[in-house]
C-alpha cells in the first residue's frame, strides 16, 4: 500500500503508527500536545523511535467524549499537518469522520484518513478518499453495544463498510482495516475480537490494531492508563501473530521492539 510517498509492505512486514492527540481531553495524553511546538517534537521522537504513520486526532474518541465543530477541530489539526509534514519525513493519518475536516486535513498534506466509523458517519466522506487518493482505514464501529450473535454481526458490519468504499469507488490498494478494539462492544468483545483477529484476514485487506493503554486492558489487569504498556505490548505481539501489519500506540518503543522480536521468530521457516 502507498500511503503518500511512502510505501507499506503490509504483505510481510509490520508497522507503528503513533498516535499524535492535539486535543485537550484525550483519554491518556489529553493537553500534552496541543502547542504546535509540543506537538512536532513528539512526532519528531516517534519518528526517531521508528514510527512510519503519525496518526494526528483532534477530537477525543474517548467514552464519554464531548464532541467539537468541525470549524474546531480543522483549526486544531490543520497547523499540525502543516508542520509534522514540513518537518519530518513520514506518512501522515488525519484521524477523523468528518467531511470537513478531512477535505481540510488532505489540503494541508494527510496521506490517510482514519475514520473510526469506518464511512458510515457521513456519506460525503467515501467519496472524497475516491476522488483525492488518498489512503484511508476503516474501523468497525456501532452506536452500542448490543448483537444477537457477536462475531456474526462484527462480520456483517465490516462487509457493509468494504460495500461503501468499493461502491464510491476507493482503489482496492487503498484500503486498510481495523477491528474497532474498545468502540462499540463491551469488555468481553473486545477480548472475542482479539482471540479471533485472523477472522480479519477474510476480508483480503490489510488491517491496523489499536488497543494502546485502552480500558480493555485496564480491566483485565486492574491497572490506570499510565501502567498499561506492558498489557498494550502483549496485544500487539498477539495481533502480529494473528495476521495485523499496522500498530496505533502511543509508547513508540516498546512495542516496536516486540514486534521486532516478533518478526524475527515469525520469518523462521
Amino acid at each position: 500500500m502507498k500511503i503518500g510517498n511512502h510505501l507499506f509492505d503490509l504483505e510481510t512486514k509490520s508497522y507503528i503508527m503513533g498516535i499524535l492527540n492535539v486535543t485537550p481531553d484525550s483519554f491518556s495524553d489529553g493537553g500534552k500536545y496541543q502547542s504546535l511546538e509540543l506537538a512536532v517534537a513528539q512526532a519528531r521522537r516517534m519518528v526517531e523511535e521508528g514510527a512510519t504513520i503519525i496518526d494526528i486526532g483532534g477530537e477525543s474518541t474517548r467514552p464519554g467524549h464531548e464532541k467539537i465543530s468541525d470549524e474546531e477541530e480543522i483549526r486544531r489539526v490543520v497547523p499540525v499537518i502543516e508542520a509534522v509534514k514540513k518537518e519530518l519525513d513520514v506518512a501522515i493519518s488525519l484521524d477523523t469522520y468528518k467531511y470537513a475536516v478531512a477535505e481540510a486535513g488532505i489540503a494541508a498534506g494527510a496521506d490517510m484518513i482514519n475514520d473510526i466509523w469506518g464511512l458510515k458517519w457521513d456519506e460525503r466522506l467515501a467519496p472524497l478518499i475516491a476522488r483525492t487518493g488518498v489512503a484511508c482505514c476503516l474501523m468497525h464501529n456501532r452506536q452500542n453495544a448490543e448483537y444477537n450473535d457477536f462475531l456474526q454481526g462484527f462480520r456483517e458490519d465490516m462487509e457493509e463498510t468494504v460495500a461503501i468504499a468499493k461502491n464510491a469507488g476507493i482503489a482496492e490498494d487503498k484500503i486498510m482495516l481495523d477491528p474497532g478494539v474498545g468502540f462499540g462492544k463491551t469488555y468481553e468483545h473486545n477480548l472475542i475480537v482479539m482471540n479471533h483477529l485472523e477472522l480479519m484476514k477474510k476480508f483480503n485487506y490489510p488491517f491496523l490494531l489499536g488497543t494502546s493503554r485502552k480500558s480493555m486492558i485496564g480491566n483485565a489487569l486492574d491497572l490506570p492508563v499510565d501502567q498499561r504498556v506492558e498489557g498494550t505490548v502483549a496485544t500487539t505481539v498477539m495481533g502480529r501473530m494473528k495476521g495485523a501489519s499496522v500498530f496505533r500506540v502511543h509508547d513508540v518503543e516498546e512495542n516496536i521492539r516486540a514486534l521486532q522480536m516478533t518478526d524475527a521468530i515469525l520469518e523462521v521457516e
